[in-house]
């Protein structure tokens, strides 16, 4: 709590919803991308619910990396789980990967909040593998996300898309 940000206990209870499998849940139900903000009083870290999606509305959507993207919003920071689907050395693989979204636009005393409370963030999600900072346009490309997730040499698919 080094930055003095709290972080709401709903953010541990979703992520325990996306990070595990539960026996006789609907697998359209499970959240695809849990996505959280800091309150606008800047004391604690909140689910964006607005934001979140399951993966039922992913059905029939070409590029998820691009819906998950369009999620973030232009001036503001945010920061992201997203349970990614990809193929590395011919095996299907299921990560969670934390985005966090800070773009240029965004004011000096957010993106510092942000920066100075992702570390609590992330000792309260453990198990998460991959990191994907993200700060412009240019970065939330999936050639990005694919050299976190161990580069073109080790990924052959994202989502189901070739890379």
């Amino acid at each position: 709590m080094a930055s003095g940000v709290l972080i709401n206990d709903e953010v541990v209870i979703h992520y325990n919803q996306i990070k595990v499998r539960r026996q006789g849940e609907e697998e359209k139900e499970r959240l695809k991308l849990l996505m959280m903000r800091v309150s606008e009083d800047l004391k604690e870290i909140i689910v964006d619910h607005d934001n979140c999606l399951r993966k039922k509305d992913f059905e029939n959507v070409p590029d998820v990396l691009q819906l998950i993207t369009s999620k973030l919003p232009p001036k503001e920071c945010r920061y992201c789980l997203y349970d990614c689907t990809y193929e590395s050395k011919g095996s299907l693989k299921e990560d969670l990967v934390f985005i966090m979204w800070s773009p240029d636009d965004s004011s000096l005393k957010k993106k510092m909040v942000y920066a100075a409370s992702k570390a609590d963030l992330r000792k309260k999600l453990p198990g998460v593998k991959f990191e994907w900072q993200v700060n412009d346009n240019a970065d939330k490309q999936a050639s990005c996300l694919v050299e976190k997730l161990g580069g073109r040499a080790a990924v052959t698919t994202l989502e189901g898309m070739p890379v």
